[in-house]
């Protein structure tokens, strides 16, 4: 009985944390965003260094960071929570594209909520082969104004080899997402 209870406790909060996801969604799709203040609060500027994390990730016993990346450009994006199903589609539109970005010397960097034991499960389902990292206290987060507690909003951030933020985008539709990325990576490639 007690395990019976445990597992209907489970799937309800499992469906409450979809439909939360989902909400958020379509709240910061159907909402307009200033380009200084965002839902999810102060994005940080434009062509000024991004700001610094280390957190840990599914794919190191140490926590990556960052500067870790020097010498490439990086997409740190942000999603709501791993398992539903605008985050899964998100994530296979970046693993599908993962070759184009790996050719404009680009590293993917997803970032949520969910723990390093969620995100190994999530890349082992979806077959994701770029780092998940765990921000679990939304503190990564919310220095990216992609903050909603209890999660993440869907947040991408584009930072050049020498660590400047160059692009920010809101309101993240996951279907095109990894197309609209591309596309400004070329742009900010072929000026820089």
């Amino acid at each position: 009985m007690l395990s019976s209870c445990s597992g209907s406790l489970n799937m309800v909060r499992s469906l409450f944390s979809s439909v939360l996801a989902l909400c958020l969604m379509m709240f910061s799709v159907l909402s307009p965003a200033s380009a200084a203040h965002a839902l999810g609060g102060p994005l940080p500027p434009l062509n000024q260094p991004a700001p610094e994390f280390s957190l840990p990730s599914n794919i190191s016993d140490r926590a990556i960071s960052l500067k870790d990346y020097r010498g490439k450009w990086v997409v740190a994006y942000f999603y709501p929570k791993d398992f539903t199903s605008g985050c899964t589609l998100e994530a296979q539109r970046f693993q599908a594209d993962l070759p184009k970005y790996l050719s404009k010397n680009t590293q993917i960097l997803g970032i949520s909520v969910d723990s390093v034991d969620s995100h190994v499960e999530f890349c082992d389902s979806e077959g994701l082969k770029f780092p998940l990292l765990a921000d679990e206290d939304g503190a990564v987060s919310k220095a990216y104004g992609a903050w909603l507690a209890p999660m993440s909003l869907r947040n991408t951030y584009i930072v050049d080899p020498t660590g400047v933020l160059r692009a920010t985008f809101t309101g993240v539709r996951p279907v095109i997402h990894s197309a609209e990325v591309l596309q400004k990576l070329d742009e900010l490639q072929q000026v820089g």
